[in-house]
């Protein structure tokens, strides 16, 4: 994981990244902040399993990582990632157990996420925690939002304790995980109508696991029809 994480972001700085780097400025992005998050970009099919191919990491271990994955109907394997600007999700202590990847343009599904492995568990990562650890220890508030660029332009912006689910409403699980960083996370979630049924939704799965020291609270922002807009 950690070579493809090389190979995205090197992806990124040459000239097919162009567009990708293009999309990130502007949405209002720092060059800083692009590097701090270790964006990328996944091009054509097949330049990864290439790539590090030379370096010795063999395409069974590409698959177990959740990078190939394997058509049924032919038994063939694919790079799971293509044309994508590239997100490294990281656990806790910072170790990227895997990755999510945004198209550009209108195509669908317009974000897509790895799939279960060993080291990654959907229902029990939000993307940010790592770098939102450490800003709540430092004073900051943690704060739940819809997504990954959400995450990354509320760091920019100052809000360094900010982090998402992974594109699924919000688990069990999850709410375990905030509650070990701070005693009473903020849910802010969209201002649309997807965003008031997830925090319709939070409330209720919260409630019956509310006590004394482990609370919530709610942030609600203007109805908005660009979910996107928090970014800008």
């Amino acid at each position: 994981l950690e070579a493809a994480q090389r190979h995205y972001q090197r992806r990124l700085s040459l000239p097919e990244g162009r567009v990708a780097r293009d999309y990130l400025l502007d949405r209002g992005l720092r060059e800083e902040t692009i590097v701090r998050y270790g964006l990328g970009w996944a091009g054509e099919r097949g330049s990864l399993t290439a790539e590090l191919k030379r370096d010795g990491i063999e395409p069974a271990q590409l698959e177990e990582a959740g990078l190939l994955r394997r058509d049924e109907d032919n038994s063939r394997t694919f790079e799971l990632f293509a044309q994508r600007v590239m997100f490294p999700i990281r656990d806790r202590r910072g170790m990227i157990v895997s990755f999510g990847g945004r198209i550009l343009g209108s195509g669908q599904p317009k974000y897509v996420n790895g799939p279960e492995t060993p080291v990654f568990s959907k229902r029990r990562t939000l993307f940010g925690l790592d770098q939102a650890r450490v800003a709540v220890r430092n004073g900051g508030v943690l704060v739940v939002v819809e997504g990954y660029m959400d995450v990354i332009a509320a760091a920019q912006a100052g809000f360094g304790g900010a982090v998402a689910p992974l594109g699924t409403a919000l688990t069990n699980e999850q709410l375990e995980e905030l509650w070990r960083v701070a005693a009473c996370p903020i849910l802010c979630f969209d201002g649309d109508a997807a965003g008031a049924r997830d925090t319709a939704r939070a409330m209720d799965l919260a409630l019956p696991m509310l006590t004394v020291e482990r609370t919530l609270k709610f942030a609600t922002l203007p109805p908005d029809e660009d979910p996107d807009s928090l970014v800008r």
